[in-house]
């Protein structure tokens, strides 16, 4: 087996309405670096991962355990050298990331020929819904769904000519617990809202409306109203962005990080001036990650 890296970016999810089913890749990365070893092992090269475990015990050995059994392969002992820029616990889809990366890990060192539907096949299983995998498997922003027959359709969307900017708190938001706050079901008169203020915002990034795009992403009915109690700041966070010109602002993912897509060119003073308004907040500009998962040999 030849040495490889690894290369999975973080992702948003959900993009205000689109509660499960939308997201897009960030260019924040969770990397391995992997080569041929006599025994297993792991070696964490950052302080956004925990700490160092025996490698049965790592959450990306795990995944390609599975994996590779999955095919009725042994998995050949490896190095495997992590670093990662994505924070754990904060709505930037640092789980998705390393489930992509133990899929690919057992990928590469069984020489799987695993498919790009496959592994996101596999990753959903594994995540219990596509939207963050999706985004770090395929790049761009991505729009998907589990059908009845448990087949996963997906549309990966033009570029967009958007500036990203996240505010990442200093705290964690377990998504359980973001998760336990939603009501179990919704009326037919909220779903048919909800839904209807999804379609409107896909189709204004479509053609380009970002205005309307972003006041659609700030309508959401079916997660934001139930978690904003979670994330302090939430409304201080939207009007602040709001009034420095971004189109609009949602929480990403479970939260507690939230997500603002500003005009081009404006995202680094629209993030510096969000940065002194909100020193506790690590405020940073971003861009749509175009590629995905990237495998350098």
């Amino acid at each position: 087996m030849s040495s490889f890296t690894i290369k999975v970016p973080a992702s948003t999810a959900n993009i205000g309405p689109c509660f499960d089913s939308a997201g897009g890749a960030l260019n924040l990365y969770l990397t391995l670096q992997v080569s041929e070893a006599d025994n297993w092992e792991f070696e964490q090269r950052s302080p956004l991962l925990p700490a160092d475990t025996h490698y049965e015990d790592n959450f990306i050995y795990k995944i390609a355990k599975q994996t590779a059994e999955r095919h009725d392969k042994q998995l050949p002992a490896c190095k495997v050298i992590v670093t990662s820029e994505i924070p754990l616990a904060r709505g930037l889809g640092s789980s998705a990331s390393a489930i992509v990366a133990g899929i690919e890990l057992a990928n590469q060192a069984c020489k799987l020929s695993l498919s790009p539907k496959e592994k996101l096949q596999y990753g959903t299983e594994i995540e219990g819904h596509p939207d963050n995998i999706a985004p770090a498997l395929l790049g761009g922003i991505v729009f998907s769904v589990i059908t009845s027959a448990n087949e996963i359709d997906w549309i990966r969307l033009a570029d967009f000519n958007l500036d990203v900017i996240v505010y990442i708190p200093n705290f964690e938001l377990k998504t359980e617990e973001a998760r336990n706050v939603l009501p179990a079901n919704y009326s037919r008169e909220q779903a048919t809202s909800a839904s209807s203020i999804g379609n409107v915002m896909i189709a204004s990034l479509l053609t380009g409306d970002y205005v309307l795009a972003g006041k659609m992403m700030e309508k959401d009915l079916f997660h934001e109203p139930f978690r904003a109690n979670l994330i302090p700041n939430f409304g201080r966070i939207k009007k602040e962005a709001k009034l420095s010109g971004v189109y609009g602002t949602v929480i990403s993912g479970a939260g507690p990080t939230m997500i603002s897509f500003a005009p081009n060119g404006e995202g680094q003073a629209i993030a510096e001036h969000m940065e002194t308004a909100f020193g506790d907040y690590q405020v940073k500009t971003l861009e749509i990650d175009r590629d995905g998962l990237q495998v350098i040999k």
